[in-house]
């Protein structure tokens, strides 16, 4: 079940962070940030209500308010940086944050088998190519980067936190809307010091354009709710290592999206990473 969840995760979290990057090249990256937050914040309100999940408060709830201050942050980098430069620089590093939940894995006594550390490797090996890195160029370029890899980080201290936040699924329910209710409180906090300081919150085209937004804007934020909360049950179920490195594997959805939705040709590394990731899926899933 574990890599089951996991990979769903992957699934969710590719296709949020597809729909995300192209929301942020009409809308601003913290409008896109906020305004995804708060429609998730409604619709897991209402199953908190109707399953009576706030039963189940207790100080573990900490966890999902810390993933809920460093998750804004880590959106908006990499919203930003889907925003400036190409996906084969943006997707593939995001990925690399899987680097903090696996350690944390490791020091709380973690021990995959051989085949397992093999999958690991090869997996990490394949969603880096898969993005088609391109680390030369403008900077710009640069930028994305270092923006991305800040991400990177921040995804991978909330896939850690997020696990720690529940021990069951009306618990997750709960976890997952302080979680939320704690992003759009930062990113809200966020938002209006950016206006302060002479941003923008709306588009060229004024509320229209968000308004008939909207349906994406819900996609993205509920995908990517939904996506924690697939991975914390994976983490739960089994090994946190196999469970983080099977969830990152997002940049191959990804990039099967723009390649679907946008067609943008993969390039032959691209292809080749594709297919390590899935070699590396199968060790880890078999051993």
């Amino acid at each position: 079940m574990t890599a089951l969840f996991a990979l769903a995760t992957s699934l969710l979290w590719g296709l949020a962070d597809f729909g995300g990057g192209l929301l942020t090249r009409r809308i601003p990256a913290l409008t896109v940030v906020v305004v995804s937050q708060v429609l998730a914040v409604l619709v897991l309100g209402t199953i908190v209500l109707a399953t009576g999940a706030w039963t189940e408060a207790g100080p573990q709830l900490w966890y999902a308010v810390g993933a809920g201050v460093v998750g804004p942050a880590a959106m908006l980098a990499f919203y930003k940086a889907l925003a400036l430069g190409p996906m084969g620089v943006v997707s593939p590093l995001g990925s690399l944050g899987v680097v903090v939940p696996v350690s944390v894995g490791l020091l709380v006594g973690d021990r995959p088998g051989l085949l397992q550390f093999a999958g690991i490797a090869v997996a990490i090996l394949g969603v880096v190519l898969a993005g088609g890195p391109e680390l030369r160029g403008a900077p710009v370029q640069r930028q994305a980067v270092l923006l991305t890899l800040v991400a990177a980080f921040g995804f991978g201290s909330v896939m850690a936190l997020i696990a720690e936040a529940s021990t069951t699924v009306t618990g997750l329910f709960l976890a997952l809307f302080v979680q939320r209710v704690t992003n759009v409180v930062v990113g809200g906090g966020a938002l209006y010091a950016s206006v302060r300081r002479g941003g923008l919150a709306l588009p060229e085209g004024g509320r229209g354009v968000v308004r008939a937004a909207l349906p994406a804007l819900a996609f993205v934020g509920l995908a990517d709710v939904a996506a924690n909360g697939t991975y914390a049950i994976a983490a739960q179920q089994g090994p946190v290592t196999v469970a983080a490195v099977l969830a990152s594997l997002y940049p191959v959805v990804t990039a099967l999206a723009a390649r679907g939705v946008l067609k943008e040709r993969l390039r032959g590394i691209q292809a080749a990473g594709a297919g390590l990731a899935l070699v590396g899926t199968v060790l880890l899933a078999t051993g």
